[in-house]
């Protein structure tokens, strides 16, 4: 390191005050010809420089947008045949269809598309009609309109206006259910869709039943759904009630799931200040239990909405040894309940009819849910 003489810095209007400058002098490499100023280092020896003046180099300037290399195309890619770099696959870029307008199953009785939003500060239930697709009507002269009921309050209901001449119609409209917060995730929404004819008389097309759950009302935020119709049930209850579930298996996932939809005709015990409805869905083995879940419980209802899914681990090897139990139990004071009907499917050694039918169509579809309303039985006397 060499350190040059001492310089003097003056400023105006004081004494001179002596400042001394360091100058570090960083040594380069000493095998480069005479009158060349620096040499350039390896990492920037690729690049073009030229001289400027006597003791200035530049660089040359580079293309900032150097041409695309086409990279060969592998018939193997993923990304279709328009893969080649620098060029834009289209199949990236399309939008996917709404197959809510798409798909409709056969014997399918019409779509319906609502929303729901729940305003927890004012308490009320803000429900929207939008439309209405392929309603399966008596004749083309079809004319639909909606009544809205929120159970399992059955006497008060809302209604659309009534669209003429049409199986798809535009309804648009907005409803108001004044609801509490404690109560309503213990509520069902009912769709009832109708065809008015001439004589002004209501033929039920199908309906559309939608508990109200925490998770579809959380945020405040408006939620757009569709569900397809269901027929009517026109069967009349059994002496304890019906219990209509689903039941599909696995056989690569090794699960078995439930998922319990709904009851009708339960007998209610009287002379109890509060009723609250509740299915216990258990897995049994050899008549030994296994494990036991249970859905959510609904106020004051004799035909209670669960739609609610359960899974159980079971291998292929089980079923034959297996069993489900389904108990319908009215929740009574204190952790008591009273038992209202039960249902049991499972393989031949536990059941017969309905049932049995039940699980063996469970068994030759699989990954397929296998819906089916099954009688209730009591097994003790309440």
């Amino acid at each position: 390191m060499e350190v040059p003489d001492t310089y003097t810095l003056w400023a105006e209007h004081s004494e001179a005050i002596p400042f001394t400058c360091y100058l570090f002098v960083i040594s380069l490499p000493l095998d480069r010809p005479p009158g060349v100023p620096f040499v350039v280092p390896p990492s920037l020896q690729s690049q073009d420089w030229v001289p400027r003046s006597s003791r200035e180099w530049a660089q040359v300037p580079q293309d900032p947008y150097p041409a695309l290399e086409l990279l060969p195309h592998t018939t193997g890619s993923n990304l279709g045949d328009a893969c080649v770099a620098g060029t834009i696959n289209p199949e990236l870029y399309k939008i996917p269809e709404d197959q809510s307008e798409a798909d409709f199953p056969e014997g399918c009785l019409g779509r319906l598309w609502f929303s729901v939003e729940y305003q927890q500060e004012a308490e009320r239930l803000l429900v929207g009609l939008i439309k209405a697709q392929r309603l399966h009507a008596p004749s083309e002269n079809c004319s639909p309109l909606v009544k809205l009921h929120l159970l399992p309050d059955e006497r008060r209901f809302l209604q659309s206006k009534t669209k003429c001449r049409t199986t798809s119609p535009q309804f648009n409209e907005h409803f108001v259910f004044q609801v509490s917060s404690k109560s309503v995730n213990q509520r069902v929404l009912r769709f009832s869709v109708y065809h008015v004819d001439r004589q002004r008389k209501h033929q039920l097309l199908g309906q559309v039943l939608f508990p109200l759950k925490k998770e579809t009302l959380a945020g405040n935020c408006r939620r757009v759904l569709w569900r397809d119709l269901e027929a009517e049930s026109l069967e009349a209850p059994s002496e304890f009630g019906d219990l209509q579930f689903c039941l599909s298996y696995n056989d690569r996932l090794n699960r078995l799931t439930v998922v319990v939809l709904r009851a009708k005709g339960l007998r209610l015990r009287e002379n109890t200040s509060f009723v609250s409805v509740f299915v216990k869905v258990s897995l049994m083995n050899h008549n030994k239990f296994v494990k036991c879940k249970k859905t959510s419980a609904v106020l004051g209802s004799t035909n209670p909405v669960y739609s609610e899914t359960f899974s159980f681990k079971a291998i292929p090897a089980e079923l034959d040894t297996a069993s489900l139990s389904l108990t319908v139990l009215q929740s009574a004071e204190g952790d008591r309940s009273h038992e209202l009907g039960r249902v049991v499917v499972g393989p031949y050694m536990y059941t017969r009819g309905r049932e049995l039918e039940h699980w063996n169509e469970m068994l030759s579809k699989p990954k397929e849910l296998v819906k089916r309303w099954h009688a209730l039985c009591r097994t003790t006397e309440p």
